[in-house]
């Protein structure tokens, strides 16, 4: 028995020993393991910092060497250095990374104050190194985790309670328009006599395009129960481009801008192929469509596949015809077409059997280099349109004539030509109007009281280059024109930009508004908005300025010119007017996804020539532009409500740059052809691709959206805004940003947070009685209300395809409706569609949502 329970105790103690032995094997194994892993974290750590290092280092040093800030080589040197002592000293490496940590929030702080977006760009990529060595198994000296990330732990929670305290530092203007403002009935919309409030007839539901509804159903009190209450699809789509098999579309702009109008109970509208569309206003069904089979040689060639708007006009009584109400619209192969507002059959009185063609008069037109894009201005039996020329090609284009013809019969009347003597006539079957002048492609407003259209023009192409513009092409381009609806004679010029080498063509015609004047006199007004972000406020009876609303010609940068090119040593400024011109940029502006393509954006800034607003094209050096052609406010004009004199206008924010080449560069390696305007222009080659040629001139352009290599803007936030003015007081009410980075990303991807940051936008807003301000516009696809009174976000839908159209809103069967065009936009790359989507209170699809 003895024996046998020594056996066992001996037994039991061998089985104790063996676990024991597999557990220490265990730990050792897994030891080994954290050991490796610990290694290969360091080895990760060590290459992660020193190739980081050893980017910024250089490139700060190159920054440094072109007079840039001091702190990109200094963050190289301090990765580098602490990615290499780490692999003896990694108590010593985080404390000295923690330390540059807090060097960069001082700096940033410094650089930028508590602005959110600008601490974001240079604080996150080190905050993001910093979390990651806060891995347990990188740069460890001890055994005690907090003991060895103490460092890195207060550098972080100080960088953070930076970026706290910006979130809550407001970058609006906060602000109200006063309640007895918001409930004035004072001046008439005087623009709208005689058009039903229910209605919408023209681009901006008057042809004095203020785009102020009087209708009141829809308010902030009950705006959380607006819904869809139809969605049509044109059928007009994209044919081939990004995401889809190749097609006649592709590499084309294809843009769905279309501000439907509505008259009775029907809406009209165009559609980017130039399809005229009927649709029943309480239902959406299509009453009938018109495809007017534009030439497919000019649709090949075309830049933008787009068109803005329709025209309605009713011809007087005293006319014999037999088509009395009729929608006009502009087709992509530079025709006209006049339809019956009923049936939608071609006005067989108008025209060639209801077609007119612009190419008459203009000489040699090859496809692409004139179309119309914005719907024509048509009273007092007048049909007037320009065009869009194509910019930058050559200096011996088509003209930019501004013509009037006889709305019944199609029949020229007149054509404004600012280089003929006289100016304004009518030219005969074998005539010629001349060529290159300023054109005017926006959509164009009138006073038919006055008797006055006013014209927005741009400038003699090309745009960047004016050493052959003419006295005539000087006097007249980038300003407001006001010529007689039913002669064309000029009754006034007032010029926005002298010598314009920066493309600030005027992109839409004014918006009318009666002012208070001296004495209780009331003066009938006109407020122009620019690419610039300016606002010119004028007597639009004499083109003077409106007492109160003075401007001055101030110096601008000349040097760097081209050397036989001049440049305007002033410009005009508004001084009482409110601005959204953005300050000039500085370095510390310069932003990116990163520290790392910042860096490189600050880089591009030193070696760019650039003096602020007006900085003349360099050959040889890029040149940044900014405000840029791109717009502050573009086509899409500004907003007044009549009534109340508050001005709406939304705006963008994206520098670019030009760089001009002697043409010998690119003409004698052949990669781009020669040409002397005879016959088609020939396809460049390679690097010759994106260049403005400008044949007939010395130079070439190379003109792109200031973008970095993650194609992320080179100017940070904000990007877009939304702004109430108060006409009266000359003083900002509201500012808003608009939008959010939802649909936009690096690399163009189409996936992100939808930060607050204010997004580019392309479409313009509307305003109604009812104190609510519709605008969709923004590139990340939502239809937003907001409230006239505050500027808040009251109401908001997300849309099928980009909004980048101006909305309307009109009444039928006793409800208002609110409309908007989803159809995308090439320029801003947003999701294509062919959405008309009509929304009202209690509407009977899903929609919508109260903020």
């Amino acid at each position: 028995m003895a024996f046998f329970c020594s056996f066992m105790l001996n037994r039991c103690h061998g089985r104790q020993k063996q676990t024991r032995c597999a557990v220490m094997k265990n730990y050792r194994k897994k030891r080994s393991m954290r050991e490796n892993n610990k290694r290969l974290l360091s080895v990760i750590t060590l290459i992660l910092l020193a190739l980081m290092g050893l980017f910024l280092f250089l490139g700060g040093t190159w920054l440094l060497f072109l007079g840039g800030s001091w702190f990109y080589v200094l963050a190289g040197g301090v990765m580098l250095g602490a990615a290499f002592i780490s692999l003896r000293k990694p108590a010593l490496a985080t404390g000295l990374y923690a330390a540059l940590l807090l060097v960069a929030t001082v700096w940033a702080l410094f650089e930028v104050g508590f602005h959110i977006w600008g601490l974001e760009v240079r604080l996150f990529t080190l905050m993001g190194v910093g979390l990651w060595l806060l891995l347990p198994a990188v740069w460890r000296s001890t055994d005690d985790w907090f003991d060895d990330k103490r460092p890195i732990l207060a550098a972080l929670a100080i960088s953070c309670v930076a970026l706290v305290i910006s979130g809550f530092i407001p970058y609006s203007i906060n602000g109200t328009v006063p309640a007895d403002r918001m409930a004035a009935q004072g001046q008439p919309d005087t623009a709208g006599t005689g058009i039903p409030d229910g209605d919408w007839t023209a681009y901006g539901r008057t042809v004095g395009g203020d785009r102020y509804s009087p209708l009141a159903q829809i308010t902030p009190a009950n705006i959380g129960k607006l819904r869809r209450a139809w969605l049509t699809r044109t059928g007009d789509v994209r044919q081939g481009g990004e995401g889809t098999a190749a097609g006649p579309d592709q590499g084309h702009e294809f843009n769905l801008e279309v501000t439907p109008i509505k008259v009775g109970d029907t809406l009209y509208m165009c559609t980017p192929h130039s399809w005229v569309v009927a649709m029943d206003a309480a239902t959406g069904k299509i009453k009938w469509k018109f495809d007017p089979h534009p030439d497919t040689a000019d649709l090949a060639k075309n830049v933008y596949v787009a068109c803005r708007g329709v025209s309605y006009y009713r011809i007087p009584d005293e006319i014999q015809t037999s088509c009395r109400t009729r929608i006009y619209s502009p087709v992509a192969d530079v025709r006209i077409v006049a339809l019956d507002a009923q049936t939608g059959r071609p006005c067989d009185d108008f025209g060639d059997h209801g077609f007119i063609s612009l190419r008459e008069y203009l000489g040699h037109v090859p496809h692409g280099f004139h179309f119309v894009t914005s719907p024509p201005l048509v009273a007092k039996n007048r049909l007037i349109t320009g065009g869009w020329i194509f910019d930058n090609q050559a200096n011996f284009e088509p003209s930019g004539a501004v013509r009037g013809f006889d709305a019944t019969t199609g029949e020229i009347a007149w054509a404004w030509d600012a280089g003929h003597q006289p100016e304004t006539w009518k030219p005969g079957p074998n005539d010629e109007l001349t060529r290159d002048t300023p054109n005017a492609w926006g959509v164009y407003t009138a006073d038919p009281d006055l008797g006055l259209v006013y014209i927005p023009t741009g400038n003699a192409p090309p745009d960047n280059w004016g050493g052959t513009r003419r006295p005539f092409d000087d006097a007249t381009s980038s300003a407001t024109i006001a010529l007689d609806i039913v002669t064309g004679e000029r009754r006034w010029t007032y010029q926005t930009v002298h010598h314009d080498l920066w493309d600030m063509d005027i992109p839409s015609g004014p918006s009318m508004v009666d002012l208070p004047g001296p004495d209780g006199t009331v003066i009938p007004a006109l407020v122009q908005s620019t690419k610039r972000g300016e606002f010119f406020v004028l007597d639009r009876r004499t083109g003077e300025t409106v007492p109160g609303y003075p401007v001055e010609e101030r110096r601008v940068p000349t040097a760097g010119a081209a050397p036989d090119d001049h440049v305007s040593p002033t410009q005009p400024f508004p001084v009482a007017m409110p601005t959204l011109t953005p300050p000039d940029l500085k370095e510390r502006d310069m932003w990116g996804a990163t520290l790392l393509d910042q860096m490189i954006c600050r880089i591009q800034y030193r070696q760019s020539a650039y003096e602020g607003q007006f900085t003349p094209p360099h050959v040889g050096q890029t040149t940044i532009v900014y405000p840029a052609f791109y717009g502050i406010v573009d086509w899409q004009g500004i907003t007044i409500d009549p009534q109340r004199k508050i001005m709406l206008a939304n705006a963008s924010y994206l520098p670019f740059r030009i760089r001009l080449e002697r043409r010998q560069k690119l003409e004698e390696p052949g990669t781009l052809p020669k040409w002397n305007g005879q016959g088609e222009e020939p396809a460049a080659k390679g690097d010759a691709l994106s260049v403005s040629p400008d044949y007939g001139t010395p130079y070439v352009a190379f003109t792109d959206a200031w973008l970095n290599p993650l194609q992320i803007p080179c100017k940070g936030p904000i990007w877009g805004t939304l702004t109430a003015i108060d006409l009266i007081t000359h003083r900002i009410v509201w500012q808003h940003p608009v939008g959010t980075t939802r649909d936009t990303g690096p690399f163009r991807t189409h996936n992100n947070l939808p930060l607050p940051t204010g997004m580019y936008n392309i479409g313009g807003n509307i305003v109604t009685k009812g104190g609510v301000v519709f605008m969709a516009a923004t590139a990340d696809d939502y239809l937003r209300a907001f409230d006239l009174a505050t500027g808040k976000v009251l109401w908001r839908d997300r849309l099928p395809a980009g909004g980048q159209a101006t909305p309307m809103t009109y009444e039928i069967g006793g409800r208002q409706y609110v409309l908007i065009a989803a159809g995308g936009h090439g320029g801003l790359d947003t999701r294509s569609g062919d959405y008309i989507i009509a929304y009202t209170l209690d509407g009977t699809q899903n929609g919508g949502t109260a903020q």
